[in-house]
């Protein structure tokens, strides 16, 4: 087994010394960048590893570096294009995995070097094993922390049945994706956060010559904290958004360590979490040019490691301001964010979140879930079904119709049906307080929303 991680002791930088790379200037553009259609990947060859913050030292790479952020709604899948190399990182929840694979073959890809989990949530790995049985794929990176979903136990499955080289990196490691290209593992760190998945995502930092991009998984405050006190450069021209905007992520001091240009944020349109948070939407753009894939959809970048180009799936080009060199300008908050935008014209489809009946709430202490009919009219439940992480447990809806507006309490325990109360009339808890998802199903099967808590 060919290992394409390679461990770097001397890659961090102490605080003190970390040098900041100059941001590089933009250029936006309305429509996608015309990709050529790729032939098969080659082994690639591992490159010397740069320490860290020493960016300006990277040769600029032959070619250029494309990434896009899809739009899968309320979920991650992220696709790095370099040459003849190509990276696939997360697929978005469950029923997206065909999307992201019609994405991926549209570029021309007919394999895969490296797919990345960046952690084991159905919203980041639910299309996996359509990914996983269509393309030939290189190498498998995966954060490494346990869990037990029934989603994640089968894609390792997968993996294993193929034979495909597994690996685990953590802090400090580079990968080997492409000649020119440094690819940094941020996180995990040696040892993991206790009991916290998103905590343990693994962080990327992508560099293109001058061009820098950090991929932020959905890690939150601890690993933020964590990456800086080891001492490791986050300074970025691109951000995407730990974890969809929440406020569980991107605190004060990672935004002014990252001082980006462009932040990302991978969201779904009307996604119960609330996502993008308000605060940290406004916090974000203070400091760049936001973009979000639910206004946005799909947002490509392409750089030739001293400017890039951003072009979006929804958007017609927006006038501004562009950084300089000096890296002391950045986009400040444009009508972008906020502008009712067209239909999109790719082949991405709406997110499951964006159902007028979805999950609204989840209790893992109480042990109920809350289904709400946002639309103006009622919905007759009937052989519709709520199933657990993994679908170890099934509550199947008995003849019940659920007014416009309304919503009603599914609780696990026994009791006496009413008018907003069910009772799934179970004698022991289903809801893992550790952490959970609940997954509710149309009576045709249709996975038409997830919660996750």
């Amino acid at each position: 087994m060919v290992l394409p991680v390679a461990g770097c002791t001397d890659s961090k930088t102490p605080p003190q010394q970390t040098a900041t790379p100059e941001k590089a200037p933009i250029v936006e553009q309305p429509t996608s960048v015309p990709t050529t259609e790729q032939s098969t990947p080659v082994p690639t060859v591992k490159q010397p590893t740069p320490s860290a913050g020493q960016n300006k030292e990277i040769p600029v790479a032959s070619g250029n570096l494309t990434i896009h952020f899809l739009d899968v709604g309320q979920g991650d899948s992220i696709l790095l294009e370099h040459g003849a190399d190509s990276m696939l990182i997360d697929s978005g929840e469950i029923g997206k995995g065909d999307d992201v694979a019609t994405y991926v073959k549209n570029e021309g890809i007919k394999s895969l070097d490296y797919v990345v989990a960046i952690h084991p949530h159905s919203d980041h790995i639910g299309g996996m094993s359509v990914i996983l049985n269509d393309f030939p794929i290189g190498h498998f990176i995966d954060s490494g922390y346990p869990y037990t979903s029934k989603t994640y136990e089968n894609m390792l499955t997968t993996i294993n049945k193929k034979n495909i080289p597994f690996v685990t990196p953590k802090r400090g490691e580079k990968i080997d994706f492409s000649s020119g290209i440094s690819v940094q593992v941020l996180n995990p760190g040696s040892t993991y956060f206790t009991d916290d998945v998103n905590q343990n995502s693994v962080v990327l930092k992508v560099t293109d010559g001058k061009v820098t991009f950090l991929l932020m998984g959905d890690a939150g405050l601890g690993a933020e904290s964590a990456i800086m006190k080891d001492g490791y450069d986050v300074n970025a021209d691109i951000l995407k958004v730990g974890h969809h905007g929440s406020r569980t992520a991107s605190g004060v001091s990672l935004i002014s360590a990252v001082s980006p240009a462009v932040s990302v944020i991978e969201v779904g349109a009307g996604n119960t979490y609330g996502h993008p948070h308000a605060e940290m939407l406004d916090r974000l753009q203070r400091a760049s040019k936001v973009y979000r894939t639910d206004i946005d959809g799909t947002i490509t970048i392409t750089t030739d490691g001293s400017a890039y180009s951003i072009s979006t799936q929804k958007t017609e080009s927006v006038q501004g301001a562009k950084s300089t060199s000096s890296g002391s300008v950045a986009y400040s908050s444009t009508s972008s964010t906020t502008s009712p935008k067209t239909e999109p014209t790719g082949s991405m489809t709406s997110s499951s979140t964006e159902s007028t009946v979805h999950v609204s709430d989840l209790s893992l202490k109480d042990e109920w879930v809350k289904i709400t009919n946002k639309d103006s009219s009622p919905v007759s439940l009937g052989g519709w079904k709520i199933e657990d992480e993994g679908s170890k447990h099934t509550y199947t809806f008995p003849s019940y119709t659920l007014d416009a507006g309304s919503s009603v309490t599914v609780y696990t325990i026994k009791g006496t049906d009413s008018a907003n109360e069910l009772y799934w009339q179970l004698g022991s808890p289903i809801w893992n307080n550790d952490g959970d998802t609940a997954y509710l199903y149309d009576n045709s099967g249709k996975l038409v929303s997830t919660l996750e808590k």
